[in-house]
């Protein structure tokens, strides 16, 4: 089980240690002390929370930038069968599924609540005009 501590935690969750223990005093998310005394997050309660913000935080346009190849995200689910498996990422407000080998899923302990990078590599690009312009 992937555990985080509060500066790590708010940092996946692209917001301030202060915020994170807002909704961590409210009980939005859960936390537990350690014998340190330090508060320790469970990765897979922030892939749960990353989703549910995910889905409320959709922007109206999106921002102007130039495409990167390398997203910082969060396993949120992983579906194994013999051959392959399907992993879903989420990284701020974009979700990835990549489809890899189980033989790699497994070598790399892919779970939900594990960091990991999304690393796009693409042969095509669609470009789309949205409705509203």
């Amino acid at each position: 089980m992937a555990t985080y501590r509060i500066g790590q935690a708010a940092q996946l969750m692209g917001v301030s240690v202060d915020t994170l223990r807002r909704w961590t005093d409210a009980g939005r998310v859960a936390v537990s002390v350690g014998a340190d005394g330090r508060r320790h997050y469970d990765g897979e309660e922030l892939a749960r929370l990353s989703l549910e913000l995910a889905g409320a935080a959709a922007p109206e346009r999106p921002r102007a930038q130039s495409a990167r190849n390398r997203f910082v995200g969060i396993v949120t689910r992983v579906v194994k069968d013999k051959v392959v498996a399907q992993v879903e990422i989420q990284a701020g407000p974009h979700r990835f599924v990549s489809l890899i080998t189980r033989e790699a899923a497994d070598e790399l302990a892919l779970a939900p609540g594990v960091v990991v990078d999304a690393v796009v590599k693409a042969t095509n690009v669609g470009v789309e005009i949205p409705s509203q312009f």
